[in-house]
């Protein structure tokens, strides 16, 4: 995650997401940003949306309000101006720039996973999405989570919602390689994805979650409209 993407249509549809599956609070969310500093690029430009209220306003309005005055004042895109408004809420933060060298990172995770030891649910919220053949510890890998990162929550009883950028290959294909990926680190959890016109955000239900939580995602499932976000549980590859 980056600065420059506060406010934009895909940070509208993560946040509407986590509203979501917080149920009012009922779960407690760990947001885990994963920031990086800026890049100079565009990205994170998207903002015509706000523009559109009448098509777009309806799918969260107390969000998307948000939303528009924080893009209106360029000094308010920051994601502190997220953290302060309770769009999520209840939720608990770690904002610490993710590094990319391998003792850097190690430290981050480790201040991040006791940071978040009674949420419900950890997001992360990577620049691209899970690892690719980028070793840990090179330049830019600081875009990535790593799969060993995701068992080390998981195992610790964490349900996970991981945030991934789709590549330019057939997405049916890459859903379903990226989810026995998540299977393989781990194996007992369940499933679900919620897809937008750009990006994918996987949810991992861990088996000892709070039944809320599955309600909350049964709920997000039939609430968000599929338009906008369209959740659907993932089965295995053998089912």
């Amino acid at each position: 995650m980056k600065h420059q993407y506060v406010g934009d249509i895909n940070d509208y549809r993560k946040y509407a997401l986590l509203r979501a599956l917080s149920a009012d609070g009922k779960n407690r969310i760990g947001v885990c940003w994963m920031l990086t500093p800026p890049d100079g690029s565009s990205d994170g430009g998207k903002l015509a949306y706000l523009q559109q209220a009448n098509r777009y306003r309806h799918f969260d309005p107390t969000l998307f309000d948000i939303l528009a005055h924080s893009a209106a004042e360029p000094d308010q895109r920051r994601l502190q101006t997220i953290e302060d408004s309770d769009a999520i809420s209840g939720a608990a933060y770690f904002n610490d720039i993710l590094p990319d060298d391998r003792v850097g990172r190690a430290s981050f995770m480790t201040r991040c996973s006791s940071q978040f030891r009674n949420a419900d649910l950890v997001f992360f919220d990577p620049d691209n999405g899970l690892e690719v053949s980028l070793p840990k510890g090179r330049k830019n890998s600081s875009k990535y989570l790593y799969l060993d990162e995701v068992a080390a929550f998981y195992d610790h009883g964490k349900s996970l919602l991981i945030y991934q950028h789709f590549p330019r290959i057939e997405r049916s294909t890459f859903m379903a390689q990226r989810a026995e990926q998540l299977r393989s680190v781990a194996g007992d959890c369940a499933i679900w994805a919620f897809t937008t016109a750009h990006v994918v955000f996987f949810l991992l239900v861990h088996p000892e979650s709070p039944a809320r939580l599955a309600i909350a995602v049964m709920e997000a499932c039939e609430r968000l409209k599929p338009e906008f976000i369209r959740g659907e549980n993932v089965p295995c590859a053998n089912n």
